[in-house]
């Protein structure tokens, strides 16, 4: 259901290959998350929520600052400030990170988005906008995982370890979000330019 080894390898080694020629601060921003893989964008999103100390979901040209270098990304000062300034259109000095990562998610066609929300869907059995592994069984076969043919994992821990995907290294909370899913899959679509195998995989790993 995850994205395989090999797409995401392909993806970090087209990414870094289009960083290189990138001049605008919103596709290298976009480009150094994706060169980290699938997870690249939600990732950065956790760092923003890190930031968000008020919970007010935007931050100041500070904290935007903080956010981005804590991640890890590496991005000239200026650029920054250009992409600052560009997301803050109402002037207010300081930015809504929902549109941030709005516009930050690499471009995507209205049919891969649909495929993306009815897969989430179908995975959120109670409708509460997240996912869990009791939101999982009886839809995530775990039968033909190999840990848990060989006795070693329990479904619990199977069902676990596919929610990690979603989730970022340092903070793996057990659910996730509409947003988290979306974010994900976002990188996912950016390394399969063909629509037709997009659809496929995305069907095929959620019979839909």
């Amino acid at each position: 259901m995850a994205a395989t080894r090999r797409t995401e390898n392909e993806m970090k080694l087209k990414c870094s290959k289009q960083l290189a020629k990138a001049t605008d601060p919103l596709e290298k921003l976009r480009l150094k998350c994706l060169a980290r893989g699938a997870n690249g964008i939600k990732g950065l999103a956790r760092a923003f929520k890190i930031m968000d100390d008020d919970e007010n979901r935007s931050l100041d040209i500070k904290e935007f600052k903080k956010a981005v270098s804590d991640y890890g990304v590496i991005m000239e000062d200026e650029d920054m400030q250009e992409l600052f300034n560009r997301l803050d259109k109402d002037g207010s000095g300081s930015v809504d990170f929902d549109e941030f990562l709005k516009a930050l998610r690499p471009p995507m066609s209205g049919a891969r988005k649909a495929l993306i929300i009815q897969a989430f869907t179908k995975l959120d059995k109670t409708g509460d906008g997240f996912i869990t592994t009791e939101d999982l069984k009886g839809v995530y076969n775990v039968k033909k995982h190999p840990k848990y043919l060989n006795g070693e994992w329990s479904e619990e821990q199977c069902l676990r370890q596919f929610l990690d995907v979603f989730d970022t290294v340092n903070n793996k909370d057990g659910k996730v979000t509409k947003e988290e899913f979306m974010n994900y899959y976002c990188g996912v679509s950016a390394s399969i330019d063909n629509d037709a195998y997009f659809d496929l995989m995305m069907r095929n790993a959620y019979k839909i």
